[in-house]
């Protein structure tokens, strides 16, 4: 069911283990998408809110901050269950930090909290199933995004791996009936394992970063797991104190569900030293007679990967970034004269830290062969600094940053468009003042939906990016809207909230106070056609 879900129901992070964050309903299409009412709404828990609801059965699944979960009627909205994420051990409350996905399979939802805990849930219910503690939150580990399911295998990539400590980074596979740990694949090259050496002499304490925050994509076809990683952290390669590629940082790596091991990686941006992060979701794509991969990292840069054997296909650059040169014809990536950050020294440079492409996904619609990506231009002039290498420290760096709108974009900071996944050419894009917000959603209809920071969401023509429908919601548009049916009829699911503007920096304050995103209600509206009389 999860690798061929009914065409009504959101069974994944993006619908489908593939990335494409596409649906294939109609109902609402282009004809009539202008048509579109609320039909229902809910307030959700507070804290950080970036979620994506999942559909099943006629039940949404809600992730919270912190990690808990409400079940609601996806009909009519209606209150079923509301599980709330634990207080940490020793007392306190529980981060409200984003918890962005969830997983269901058989009877149970899975989430993952900020404490670094596993948990199964009744999916009828929500009594709690089973409860595993994964890693020690004391260390600076954390979720904020849930797990998939691969071939039976409750699959988890961790998050919080900026501290100095003698471990590092990882992704674990467990038994979904007990929570059991099966595996456990470290996201960092050890000493004396290979690739150990692209962090040159550095102990395993001062090894820090490769993040594995966004879920990961699965291929059956393939049997492989493909999952992001982040930057190596300090972020500068001097604040590091190597020079070295730092395996397995800013890299696709391919998993075998079973074991968790790794049978190939491909880096993105060896030895990367702005916070340019590669971590985002992975599209499997059959195009062209090849079975790729796609993805997009900070730099506005799309990669083509073979997702059977790691090699490089194609790399097509939005142009926007000024950091580096990649060669066309086999991936590698240099650093401009000048770009690489020295100690105390200003630099400028093409994104901010906070990326063109970050964590709000980009969809692909099968019928255009295009991808459809939300972009924030944006640039930085930022002074990096060392760190104190004790235990417990180690973090990102210090950095002093002011970000500043791109040259080519002065008056507008958000951008969306769409992107021929064969040749790379931009086939329409449309700017606002403010960048979107959500990630994007595709369907069947010719549609693509998507949600900005001034509260607008937008459905676009899928082929030309005409504005086909338009609507301002209470507060920014967050999260990943979704698409699904109950009994014949197709809703579009929106979150709304928080927590997610660490993009603006210091461009908060040349926006219009109804522009900026003031704290407000996190909450989901659900939108359809009116029934026919």
């Amino acid at each position: 069911m999860l690798e061929n879900p009914e065409p009504g129901e959101w069974l994944n992070w993006r619908r489908t283990l593939d990335g494409w964050g596409y649906s294939p309903l109609n109902q609402i299409n282009k004809g009539n998408v202008g048509q579109l009412q609320l039909v229902w709404s809910w307030g959700l828990a507070a804290g950080q809110s970036q979620p994506t609801p999942l559909i099943h059965d006629g039940v949404m699944y809600v992730p919270s901050p912190g990690g808990g979960v409400q079940a609601i009627d996806a009909v009519n909205g209606d209150p079923l269950w509301d599980f709330r994420a634990p207080a940490p051990e020793g007392g306190g409350a529980a981060r409200n930090t984003p918890m962005r996905s969830l997983a269901i399979y058989g009877d149970k939802v899975f989430v993952a909290t900020s404490t670094v805990h596993l948990i199964a849930l009744n999916a009828q219910t929500g009594k709690v199933v089973w409860d595993h503690a994964v890693a020690d939150p004391k260390l600076g580990y954390n979720y904020t995004s849930g797990p998939i399911i691969a071939k039976g295998v409750l699959v988890q990539g961790m998050t919080g791996c900026e501290r100095y400590k003698e471990d590092v980074c990882f992704i674990t596979g467990h038994d979904p009936e007990t929570g059991k740990e099966l595996w456990r694949t470290s996201t960092v090259a050890r000493p004396g394992e290979r690739g150990g050496d692209t962090w040159e002499e550095l102990p395993l304490r001062f090894r820090a970063g490769a993040d594995a925050w966004i879920p990961g994509s699965y291929d059956p076809k393939t049997g492989l797991i493909y999952w992001g990683t982040a930057q190596a952290k300090p972020w500068a390669q001097f604040a590091r104190g190597t020079k070295g590629d730092a395996l397995y940082t800013n890299s696709t790596l391919a998993l075998d569900p079973a074991s968790g091991k790794i049978q190939w990686y491909y880096q993105h941006l060896p030895g990367e030293t702005h916070d340019m992060d590669e971590t985002f979701e992975r599209l499997l794509v059959d195009i062209n007679g090849r079975s790729s991969l796609f993805t997009m990292g900070k730099l506005g840069i799309l990669w083509e990967i073979d997702r059977k054997t790691g090699k490089f296909t194609a790399a097509h650059d939005l142009g926007y970034q000024n950091i580096v040169d990649v060669d066309a014809k086999t991936g590698k990536v240099s650093y401009r004269p000048g770009m690489i950050p020295v100690q105390g020294k200003e630099i400028m440079f093409c994104p901010d830290s906070s990326g063109f492409k970050s964590l709000r996904a980009m969809a692909y619609h099968p019928d255009t062969k295009a991808f459809y990506i939300p972009l924030n231009l944006a640039c930085e002039r930022g002074t990096f600094n060392d760190v104190q290498k004790v235990l417990g420290g180690g973090g990102t760096g210090a950095v002093k940053r002011i970000n500043i709108p791109h040259p080519e974009s002065p008056d507008s900071i958000g951008e969306f468009l769409a992107m021929d996944a064969t040749t790379g050419k931009v086939l329409w894009r449309h700017r606002t003042r403010t960048p979107p917000n959500t990630g994007a959603l595709t369907t069947g209809g010719g549609l693509v939906f998507e949600g900005n920071w001034n509260r607008y969401l937008y459905a676009y023509d899928a082929a030309n990016g005409k504005i086909l429908y338009q609507t301002r919601l209470p507060t920014s548009i967050q999260g990943y809207p979704v698409t699904y049916a109950v009994n014949g009829k197709q809703y579009v699911a929106v979150p709304v909230g928080t927590g997610g503007g660490a993009w603006q920096g210091g461009i908060v304050q040349d926006l219009l106070p109804e522009e900026r995103n003031f704290p407000g209600l996190n909450a989901i509206f659900v939108f359809a056609l009116p029934d026919r009389k």
